[in-house]
C-alpha cells in the first residue's frame, strides 16, 4: 500500500497517548497518520491490569506523578480530567469497575479501551499504519519560514523516511508528534527511539531507569522468598520517606506486588527498604497484653493469627530461633518489644530491581523544561511534540500512567 506523502500531522507509536491525539486532531480537520513498528496498536493497554485495563483513577493529582518537575503535568491533567476519560467510556457502553483505591478498571476486557480508540480514530479520519520501520527524522529547510508565523505557515516542517511493506517511502509533515513509549517492556515494542530523536532536537533528558518494577535479593533473603513464592500479605512499605501500604507478593527472585511496584519508583541501588508486616496495629502492646493472658502459648502460635504460618516459620528463624518452643510466658517484655520493632520495621536491603524486562513503566525521559506543558510542543523546536511516557512524567500505580497518556495525548491533539 502507498502511503500519501503529506500529513498535517503525523504520530510515531500507537499506544494510549497516540491514539487519543490522533483522534482529537483528525476532528479538527487535520490530515493524521499514525506510524506503528509493531504488527498492532495498543500492545500495552490490552496487557494491563490483567487484561481488564486500569484505565485511570477517580482520584488525580500532581502528587500521583514523579518528574524532575512536579507542576508539569498539572495543566494537561485539568485540561482532560480523569472524568472527561470517563465519560467516554461511559458514552461508548463500556461497564466499569471500581476497585481498591479509587482505580477504574473495565468489568470486561481492555479491549473495550482499545476498541473506543480505534473507533474514533476511524470515525474522525485518522490513518494507523502497522509495520513501519521509522530510518529517519529531519527537520525541512524551509525558505522565508518565520517562528513569529509558525502557526499560520502551513507548510512541512518535518520529512521522516520510512520502509513499509518492503518500500522506503518519504512522508512530510507539519507537526510530529514523538510518543514511541520508553524502555520499559520491551517485548510489548518500547524503544528509546523517541530518546534519540529528542537528542537528534537537542532536547535535554533526564536519567532513565525501570519504574513500577519487582525488586531482588542476592543474600539470604533470596531464598526466604523462594520458599515463600506465591505467598500475597498486606503490608506498609517505606522507602526515602514515602510509604505505601498494599499487597506484597513474594517471588522466586524476590518481592513484587503493587505496594513494591509503588516504592520501587523511589528505590535506588543501596537504599534500604522497610516493611510493617502489621500495619495500624500496635505489635508490642498485643504480645505483652497476649504473654499475660495466653503465657502457656508459643509465640509462633500467637503469630499464626496475623499471619501465615509458613511466614510466621521464616521469621522465627530469623527473630527468635533460640525461643522457638518456649512459651510466651517466659519471654522478657524487652525480647517481645525488640520482635515487635522488627515486625514493624524489617529492614530489607534489595540488590537490583529486575529491570525494563518486566517494569511496566520507564522513570525518567525528555526534560520537561524544554516542553510547553500547555501544549507539549518542544520550546525551541516548533511543531516537535512528544506526549505519554517518553517525558519525564511518571505515575504511580493505579491509572495514573493511562490518564497522564489521555491528558498528554489531548493537549498535543488540540493544537497539532
Amino acid at each position: 500500500m502507498v502511503l500519501t506523502s503529506n500529513y498535517d500531522v503525523i504520530i510515531l507509536g500507537a499506544g494510549a497517548s497516540v491514539l487519543l491525539c490522533a483522534f482529537t486532531a483528525a476532528l479538527r480537520g487535520r490530515r493524521v497518520l499514525v506510524l506503528e513498528k509493531a504488527n498492532k496498536v495498543g500492545k500495552k493497554i490490552l496487557m494491563s491490569g490483567g487484561g481488564k485495563c486500569n484505565f485511570t483513577n477517580h482520584f488525580v493529582e500532581a502528587d500521583n506523578y514523579i518528574s524532575a518537575n512536579p507542576h508539569f503535568c498539572k495543566a494537561a491533567l485539568k485540561r482532560y480530567s480523569q472524568w472527561d476519560f470517563i465519560a467516554m467510556v461511559e458514552s461508548h457502553g463500556i461497564e466499569i469497575e471500581e476497585r481498591k483505591h479509587s482505580q477504574q478498571f473495565c468489568k470486561n476486557s481492555a479491549k473495550d479501551i482499545l476498541t473506543l480508540l480505534l473507533d474514533e480514530c476511524a470515525l474522525a479520519g485518522a490513518e494507523i499504519k502497522t509495520h513501519c520501520e521509522i530510518n529517519n527524522v529531519d527537520a525541512v529547510d524551509i525558505k522565508g519560514y518565520s517562528d513569529k508565523y509558525q502557526y499560520e505557515d502551513s507548510r512541512s516542517r518535518y520529512q521522516i523516511e520510512i520502509t513499509h511493506d518492503h518500500t522506503t517511502q518519504k512522508l512530510t509533515c507539519h507537526s510530529l508528534v514523538i510518543a514511541t513509549g520508553a524502555l520499559s517492556i520491551p517485548s510489548l515494542g518500547g524503544s528509546g527511539v523517541g530518546y534519540d530523536i529528542a537528542k537528534q532536537f537537542s532536547l535535554t533528558l533526564t536519567e532513565r531507569r525501570a519504574g513500577l518494577v519487582p525488586l531482588m535479593f542476592s543474600d539470604n533473603l533470596k531464598a526466604m522468598c523462594e520458599r515463600l513464592s506465591g505467598l500475597a500479605i498486606e503490608v506498609e512499605l517505606t522507602c526515602r520517606v514515602q510509604t505505601f501500604t498494599e499487597n506484597l507478593l513474594f517471588t522466586h527472585r524476590g518481592i513484587s506486588g503493587p505496594v513494591v511496584l509503588q516504592i520501587s519508583n523511589y528505590w535506588h541501588p543501596g537504599d534500604t527498604v522497610s516493611v510493617n508486616l502489621l500495619p495500624n496495629f500496635n505489635v508490642s502492646e498485643w504480645l505483652i497484653n497476649s504473654k499475660h493472658k495466653n503465657g502457656k502459648l508459643l509465640l509462633r502460635t500467637l503469630f499464626n493469627k496475623k499471619m501465615a504460618k509458613a511466614l510466621v516459620i521464616e521469621l522465627q528463624t530469623l527473630w527468635w530461633p533460640e525461643l522457638a518452643d518456649i512459651p510466651l510466658a517466659q519471654f522478657s517484655d524487652k525480647q517481645l518489644i525488640n520482635i515487635a520493632n522488627n515486625i514493624t520495621n524489617w529492614q530489607l536491603k534489595p540488590s537490583a530491581t529486575e529491570g525494563y524486562r518486566t517494569a511496566e513503566v520507564t522513570l525518567g525521559g525528555v526534560d520537561t523544561n524544554g516542553i510547553s506543558s500547555k501544549t507539549m510542543e518542544a520550546k525551541q523546536q516548533p511543531g516537535l511534540y512528544f506526549i505519554g511516557e517518553v517525558l519525564d512524567v511518571t505515575g504511580h500505580l493505579g491509572g495514573y500512567n493511562f490518564q497522564w497518556a489521555w491528558s498528554s495525548g489531548y493537549s498535543a491533539g488540540l493544537v497539532v
